[in-house]
């Protein structure tokens, strides 16, 4: 049975150390003078600066830049709080015009291994590149969750790589080498620790 396109971006399901990832997120900021647009799965990298209390700014990661982690909500417990919104709570994807500022709650631990889309052109990545590191490719969101994929033409040990090859996520069981593969990957460089070789 041939693997499914439908691309989601990053998501996370467990930690290095085999637990189940736990939903703990932390809020970042977006302002309103960004040009990108953003959906759930996007990953977004540490912008420089932050909002009038603080709250650290992101930006939209580019392919080969250290990656901070996925935006996994755009609305919950977090907003309507000290520098919350609540006009968000409903935001499915941040425009790239902007009228205001946005928060958005961003999977930053770099020890969550996450899902991710193979790309569906080229020479598929097989077990041998199981260790390489790799980088994403970006691409415009569905209208509700991101584009993002992994890419099958970077493969390499080179240390600053988007995200380590870990395997096939094993989730569901007709999931198979070759295009679209789902993959459970690591971020590599990650903006809060630096990256390291990919075995070969």
């Amino acid at each position: 049975m041939a693997n499914s396109n439908a691309p989601f971006g990053l998501a996370p399901v467990e930690y290095l150390n085999g637990s189940k990832w736990n939903g703990q997120v932390r809020r970042y900021y977006i302002p309103s003078n960004d040009t990108n647009a953003y959906a759930i799965g996007d990953p977004v990298t540490i912008a420089g600066g932050a909002d009038t209390r603080g709250i650290a700014s992101v930006i939209l990661a580019t392919p080969g830049s250290a990656m901070l982690g996925p935006i996994v909500g755009m609305g919950g417990l977090q907003y309507g709080g000290m520098s919350g919104d609540p006009t968000n709570l409903n935001t499915t994807v941040i425009p790239a015009t902007k009228t205001k500022a946005y928060y958005v709650l961003v999977a930053d631990d770099p020890n969550t291994i996450f899902e991710v889309q193979e790309i569906g052109t080229g020479t598929p990545l097989s077990a041998a590149e199981v260790g390489f590191n790799a980088n994403l490719v970006a691409a415009t969101n569905s209208g509700y969750l991101s584009s993002w994929v992994l890419t099958n033409t970077t493969e390499a040990v080179t240390a600053t790589l988007d995200v380590k090859l870990l395997g096939l996520s094993q989730r569901n069981p007709n999931n198979a080498f070759g295009a679209y593969a789902v993959w459970n990957v690591l971020i590599n460089n990650h903006s809060y620790r630096v990256g390291s070789l990919g075995i070969s």
